[in-house]
């Protein structure tokens, strides 16, 4: 594979993230728009994907320049998805951010997030890595303080900021131990490093903290209800679908990394997966407006990932890590169906100056009724995210379940049951969404509803019907999950 194939596929949308920002600040724009600069910039990062894949055999490291990247299974996931919902992101934001102030920094910066991601999914090294990540973390401070006018947006923005800031910090303390310790930062020697290893399990536990804020686990979750709720929809799906997946690979490098010298990564995905399902799922129980319901909905799906991957990394079978690279998959259709669902609810309504996170679930109150196709849509998204079948997350979820039973171990065969039960408990907080989308009469606010454009409506539809596609046929993303879990399974020794 030519080295500037992967290359191309961080720089064109770093490249060309000033140009949406140069052409917003001309007095005058004629045919050219943020947007449209943004849509070319990813269409050319869409056939550089397109090269990669077909010239992708098996993993390779490649060195360009100073840098080395790392092309595999992995990373081709994570690409994946940050340019599907990078780019159902940018369409869908047309008439939702139109003529709102600093229309031109959202595009920039949504550039900037979708390079910095694919960035962090191709680093080879932990240097690079940290780098990438924090060029992630800094673009999406910016956009969840995007509405700076609000005194809740700015408070959701400094609380995000200030937690990955101390997470960014540990990150670096426990690169610096490794360095120490290994006398390097290359992932792949790392591994192979057999010096005094006594400080590796204090930087494994660093890196657990560092990343695990980006991941949201908790107890290191606190920032996410808020950065979700007052986030545009758009960005909220991005956080929701990508942000948090880039997040889980930077943990699953540094793990693959020290797999062997630290502490058992498979017991402490499953111990915090298991903590994640159950205080999302109270925590959401609780809820009263939508998007922070979704947002702790989301902090229970992480769970079911990290128990999948737990599952797999603790027994050395693929299936378990498949289902869990397989929920990360689902879970970013069908967190970034509910989110655009939403989000096309509030400008609807008019709400998009007021604050997105004032859309109580009952101003849904005949939403389907008015709206079917954004009211189906949403409603497919939430019994999808309940584990509904044949619906994706179900599908998903039964792989990381039927992993889990296979085992024959006692002790994750009561996990199991219980993220099982969870499963149906999260159910509670979803029906009652639902049945207000049908509800025979709209709510107040309802009655003065406007139509919606289709740059609004087609995103929903998309990811609605890949949705669908995926749960009656879970091997259309098996091109993704395969590659994924044989290059974690090659990462952590083969297990």
């Amino acid at each position: 594979m030519n080295p500037a194939v992967p290359v191309s596929l961080i720089i064109v949308p770093l490249a060309a993230s000033p140009l949406p920002y140069l052409i917003g600040r001309l007095p005058r724009r004629i045919f050219l728009t943020p947007r449209w600069i943004a849509l070319a910039a990813l269409a050319v990062v869409w056939v550089v994907f397109a090269l990669m894949m077909r010239d992708y055999v098996a993993p390779v490291t490649l060195q360009f320049e100073a840098v080395a990247f790392q092309v595999d299974g992995l990373s081709l996931l994570l690409a994946a998805l940050a340019l599907a919902l990078g780019t159902l992101a940018v369409i869908y934001s047309g008439p939702y951010m139109a003529g709102q102030t600093g229309e031109e920094k959202y595009y920039a910066l949504l550039l900037v997030l979708t390079g910095a991601m694919i960035g962090l999914a191709c680093a080879a090294d932990l240097f690079n890595l940290w780098v990438w990540f924090e060029a992630m973390v800094i673009c999406t401070y910016l956009l969840v303080a995007f509405y700076r006018q609000r005194p809740t947006s700015l408070e959701a923005g400094v609380k995000y900021l200030v937690q990955s800031a101390v997470g960014s910090v540990l990150v670096v303390l426990g690169i610096a131990l490794v360095l120490a310790q290994t006398g390097t930062l290359d992932l792949a020697a790392i591994r192979q490093a057999t010096g005094d290893a006594t400080l590796m399990p204090v930087a494994g536990a660093l890196f657990l903290i560092g990343f695990g804020v980006k991941l949201a686990i908790v107890p290191l979750h606190t920032w996410l209800p808020d950065a979700y709720a007052e986030s545009p929809s758009g960005i909220s799906a991005v956080l929701s679908g990508v942000v948090t997946k880039a997040g889980l690979v930077a943990l699953l490098r540094v793990a693959a990394a020290l797999a062997g010298i630290t502490l058992s990564w498979g017991v402490l995905l499953m111990a915090f997966g298991t903590l994640n399902i159950l205080v999302g799922n109270l925590l959401a129980l609780r809820q009263t407006q939508i998007k922070r319901l979704l947002a702790y909905s989301s902090m229970s799906q992480i769970g079911y990932m990290l128990l999948g991957l737990g599952i797999g990394i603790y027994t050395g079978e693929s299936s378990g890590i498949q289902g869990g690279l397989f929920h990360a998959l689902n879970h970013g259709l069908m967190k970034g169906l509910a989110f655009f669902a939403v989000g096309a609810v509030l400008y609807a309504l008019g709400r998009l100056s007021g604050g997105e996170h004032t859309l109580g679930i009952g101003d849904l109150r005949g939403t389907a009724r008015r709206y079917p196709l954004i009211g189906l849509a949403l409603t497919l998204a939430l019994l999808s995210l309940g584990g509904v079948p044949p619906l994706a997350g179900f599908m998903s979820k039964w792989q990381i379940f039927a992993a889990g039973v296979g085992t024959g171990t006692g002790w994750i065969d009561a996990l199991v049951i219980f993220a099982a039960l969870n499963s149906v408990l999260s159910l509670a907080y979803y029906l009652p969404v639902i049945n207000m989308l049908f509800q025979d009469s709209s709510s107040t606010a309802g009655q003065t509803a406007r139509c919606l454009p289709v740059a609004i409506v087609l995103p929903v539809v998309l990811l609605a019907v890949a949705m669908l596609v995926v749960g009656l046929w879970p091997g259309a993303l098996m091109w993704l999950t395969q590659p994924a879990t044989s290059a974690l399974m090659a990462a952590f020794g083969g297990l």
